[in-house]
């Protein structure tokens, strides 16, 4: 159980007032006015990270007192007015990644998996993880489920296997699994298999339409393929970033196409083989909320679209909330943002928490993914002309474990805003973002960034108490009630 539950000491408050009356007599005397009162500390969790690395999300005892007779900025916050509920928020389970885990010593590998994907404890509680349907860019190299020679075709699936994934990932998957079962898991692809692109090359080129229920087919066989090994694919996207054609892989896949793909193969090819996985398109950035309203008016595909996923490497995060207001019943994702190597701790801290982990969740987003779990030190593995300076949220070589950024980034919302939470309301103070979720278990969670240089004291009110708080210039804190 979360600690959280308030505490207030009726003896110190005696206390308290005893002393101011006995400095009204001193005063009398013309004896010198003693200092103001101490506060009385709270029992509310408050986990805290600092830009200068001298803590990283670690637990503060006595930080948060009741607030007494100031004028401070105040976060109030409204458990009565709510938003969406979370999926979760965690990380892009790359090939890549998978592969520097599965090469850890296994008892290594198991103390890791379990600090990431358990909640209990110190360990930092991901709930939600994207793979890549065949390769992304942190791969290897480039592969498909049904690579074949030049000038063959299979519209019937007939050498679809899953096997390039069955030595890295879907081991570690399992693994996952064990240690939460519970987790959520969003495929992604890159690219078709060549033989349905028009210009039969991993990089760019768009899906033939004549391939649209071949590859309707690909993800049906993907779905099953994956339920057969004991991991149920929550949703996919059509396609990873389909406005950008030139990573390695991928493919063009503008909105009418996207949308033409949907109505005429991929929904109907769901609902055939009775496949509930939820249908999420564009995946892509900001800039274009355009392209998933494109889609939604069209009837007859929006009958099997779920919602949209966003990056963030254009645009604004609070276009989204324009989106959702005009589809309401659409729901949004936050699924893919990077963090370039080597890293810029105090900027990334700032930047990723108040645009993803306070921004996407406070314009309607369901989950917050950073891109990716895991490289090693040379930033390896990557495709040949894939991405050569992403950083890992862990880097990893051998059995030695680096925690950077993004680690620390999704650790403040991932280890108590757990699976089903729901978004509840709160004001911004000038250089004060935040957002608060109500838990399952009823608890109570706000996440702050002070968005100043400046060390900056502020009010908390989740009800009818009001606490006091810290937070140095640039840093982020986690409180539980």
């Amino acid at each position: 159980m979360i600690p959280g539950k308030r505490k207030l000491t009726i003896g110190l408050l005696t206390l308290i007032t005893l002393s101011v009356m006995g400095w009204r007599c001193n005063d009398k005397k013309g004896a010198t006015p003693p200092p103001p009162p101490p506060s009385t500390p709270v029992d509310v969790a408050f986990y805290l990270t600092k830009p200068d690395k001298s803590v990283l999300f670690t637990a503060q005892e006595n930080s948060v007192s009741v607030a007494i007779n100031n004028n401070l900025p105040l976060i109030e916050i409204d458990p009565a007015t709510t938003f969406q509920t979370m999926d979760g928020f965690g990380f892009a389970l790359t090939g890549g990644s998978a592969m520097h885990l599965y090469n850890m010593s296994a008892a290594r590998r198991h103390a890791l998996l379990t600090e990431l994907f358990d909640y209990n404890d110190n360990n930092i509680g991901i709930s939600y993880l994207r793979i890549s349907i065949g390769a992304s860019d942190l791969d290897a190299s480039v592969f498909s489920y049904d690579d074949l020679p030049s000038g063959e075709t299979d519209v019937n699936m007939a050498h679809f296997s899953l096997a390039p994934d069955r030595q890295y990932l879907i081991p570690v998957l399992k693994e996952i699994l064990t240690i939460n079962p519970n987790i959520k898991i969003l495929g992604s692809p890159w690219s078709a298999p060549l033989w349905m692109k028009t210009n039969n090359n991993s990089v760019g080129g768009s899906l033939k339409p004549e391939y649209y229920d071949a590859y309707a087919k690909y993800f049906v066989k993907y779905i099953q393929g994956m339920a057969q090994e004991g991991i149920t694919i929550d949703a996919i996207t059509v396609q990873n970033e389909p406005l950008h054609d030139g990573n390695n892989p991928s493919m063009y896949m503008p909105a009418p196409e996207q949308a033409a793909f949907i109505k005429t193969s991929l929904g109907p090819a769901f609902k055939a083989a009775g496949i509930n996985t939820k249908i999420i398109i564009y995946d892509h950035n900001c800039d274009r909320t355009d392209y998933p309203a494109e889609i939604y008016n069209d009837a007859d595909a929006s009958q099997y679209v779920d919602g949209a996923a966003f990056h963030l490497y254009a645009g604004s995060i609070n276009s989204l909330a324009a989106l959702h207001n005009s589809y309401p019943d659409k729901n949004l994702y936050f699924t893919e943002q990077w963090i370039g190597a080597p890293g810029d701790f105090p900027n990334d801290l700032r930047w990723h928490t108040r645009e993803l982990i306070i921004g996407a969740s406070r314009n309607w987003c369901k989950t917050v993914l950073e891109w990716n779990l895991a490289a090693d030190s040379n930033l390896q593995p990557h495709t040949d002309g894939g991405c050569s300076q992403c950083l890992g949220a862990l880097t990893i070589d051998g059995d030695k474990v680096t925690r950077n950024p993004a680690y620390y980034i999704i650790a403040h919302a991932s280890r108590f805003v757990r699976p089903g939470s729901v978004r509840i309301s709160t004001n911004q103070p000038d250089n004060l973002p935040n957002v608060a979720f109500r838990t399952p278990d009823g608890s109570i969670v706000l996440i702050v960034l002070n968005d100043a240089s400046v060390t900056q004291a502020f009010n908390m009110k989740p009800g009818d108490e009001t606490v006091t708080s810290t937070l140095g210039g640039g840093a982020v804190g986690t409180y539980v009630w």
